[in-house]
């Protein structure tokens, strides 16, 4: 594969101390120019595994602080989105929203469903300062990316992001249930590679973005991936940059 440009779509702040820089270093090892930021450490990761089989939640708050510090300065490498918590208002929401470039919803950490009352207002306000939305989908009623799909319908001016291929590691369903929805794109990390096959077959590249959901996993593994693909340039810079570019509103550099 050509050496391109990459903007990792999604990647986590640890909660602890020196991440930031750690980080950087990772991104420059693997050649990412850029990455979106997320917050980390909001749930043990030993719960998250229980929650996502047996269901439950956390109604803790990210450090979306944290995130917003660690990418200023950083002169537009680093891009923070607010990782919101349905169980309080939106407008905690909506009073940061300005500081950060789109919005995470996670079913899986919080518990609250993307036809809950509380998650249709938190899109609202992504809507109002033309924020992307990325996603986290699970396999629970309320949750799923056919849930996603109803959210995205609702609102066709939001681009919606599907998070880690889907639901699992071979979620070719979640290709078929987004197929006809242009405004859900899908982000690759933790699908097996016949998954980002089927998704350019299904999909096409201007719908897929890369992502690797650092330090959970490293950008390596991920970018591995696509290389076993042997994708054309053209395609893979569509992946890599362009798409992520338009998802922030920015023009591709």
């Amino acid at each position: 594969m050509t050496r391109q440009r990459i903007l990792d779509f999604h990647v986590r702040l640890a909660p602890r101390p020196g991440a930031r820089e750690r980080m950087l270093e990772t991104l420059d090892g693997c050649g990412l120019d850029r990455a979106v930021v997320c917050a980390g450490g909001v749930i043990d990761l030993d719960r998250l595994s229980r929650q996502l089989i047996l269901a439950g939640h956390v109604e803790t708050d990210a450090d979306n602080d944290a995130v917003l510090d660690a990418c200023t300065g950083t002169d537009g490498r680093l891009v923070p989105f607010f990782f919101a918590n349905p169980h309080r208002t939106p407008d905690t929401y909506r009073a940061a929203a300005a500081d950060f470039r789109g919005l995470e919803i996670s079913p899986a950490v919080h518990g609250v469903g993307l036809d809950d009352p509380r998650v249709v207002a938190l899109v609202d306000v992504a809507a109002s300062v033309n924020h992307s939305v990325y996603v986290v989908c699970l396999a629970r009623p309320g949750a799923g990316v056919a849930e996603l799909v109803t959210l995205a319908r609702r609102f066709p001016d939001v681009c919606f992001v599907l998070g880690h291929s889907g639901i699992g590691n071979i979620d070719l369903y979640a290709l078929t249930l987004i197929e006809d929805v242009p405004n859900i794109f899908l982000e690759t990390s933790g699908g097996y590679t016949c998954v980002a096959e089927a998704a350019l077959r299904r999909l096409g590249a201007e719908r897929v973005v890369f992502g690797s959901e650092y330090p959970l996993q490293h950008p390596a593994v991920e970018l591995a991936k696509f290389e076993s693909l042997r994708l054309p340039p053209e395609l893979w810079r569509r992946i890599a940059w362009d798409n992520a570019h338009r998802l922030l509103g920015e023009e591709t550099p």
